[in-house]
């Protein structure tokens, strides 16, 4: 069974940057996409990004497109999500999941997820 494990979230200043890890381990088989989503407290789940295994095509969503870039290294079995010009209202619960089929902005098309790392942004 594969396993995600969420790294670098932290408490950062608005205006500043924050780069997430999420690392797969277990067994080795590669998912066909990736997504970070986000959990606000008191808010639903949000998509943020996601990105084919191959890394030719990614989604974001509005709130963050120009601000936030996602990555990955299959050598590595490694995504990230690269956060810029972070603002107050980027602090959640930020989450990797995989996907075994093709991208998708819905979480309930992601079959594994992480526990999830918190981002904190102060005005």
């Amino acid at each position: 069974q594969v396993q995600l494990v969420e790294s670098g979230g932290g408490l950062v200043q608005a205006g500043g940057s924050l780069r997430l890890s999420c690392a797969a381990s277990g067994l080795s088989i590669s998912f066909q996409a990736m997504g970070w989503f986000r959990q606000a407290p008191g808010k639903e789940r949000e998509f943020i990004a996601a990105i084919t295994r191959s890394g030719d095509t990614t989604f974001y969503a509005d709130s963050v497109k120009d601000r936030f870039t996602i990555s990955r290294d299959n050598a590595k079995k490694t995504v990230y999500l690269q956060m810029n010009s972070l603002k107050p209202e980027d602090t959640a619960v930020y989450y990797c999941a995989g996907c075994y089929f093709s991208i998708s902005r819905r979480s309930e098309d992601y079959n594994s997820w992480g526990q999830g790392t918190q981002v904190t942004v102060s005005a």
